[in-house]
């Protein structure tokens, strides 16, 4: 149930995490999700025409540290994600503030509207 801002321009300003799609989660508990994994999210501020929907959104910033390969570790100000369809593309046309870059090594499509890339 964690609340997550909307980075791009397609109408929500605010989501609630419902549940992640895919593996990644032990028998009994809610799955965990992180940089770059599609959740199903719960629309709580925004337009009525997606008020109290759920939709598909990608995590692309999150405040917990990421290690990446080389040792460096990456951390955000916020926990954001953009929505997307059921085909993985963007809704949105621009994206407000970074992305990381494990976001854009995974959908491509995503990184043609990002507008920093850290």
């Amino acid at each position: 149930m964690s609340t997550v801002t909307c980075a791009d321009n397609s109408g929500p300003v605010e989501f609630r995490i419902i549940n992640k799609l895919g593996k990644g989660h032990a028998h009994g508990r809610l799955a965990a999700a992180g940089l770059g994994d599609i959740v199903i999210a719960s629309v709580i501020k925004g337009t009525p025409a997606y008020l109290k929907k759920p939709v598909r959104v990608v995590i692309i910033r999150q405040r917990a540290p990421i290690r990446r390969p080389n040792g460096m570790r990456v951390r955000f100000e916020d926990n954001a994600g953009i929505m997307v369809g059921d085909d993985n593309l963007p809704i949105g046309t621009e994206v407000k503030g970074a992305m990381a870059r494990e976001v854009v090594e995974r959908y491509a499509k995503i990184a043609g509207i990002a507008s920093r890339i850290v």
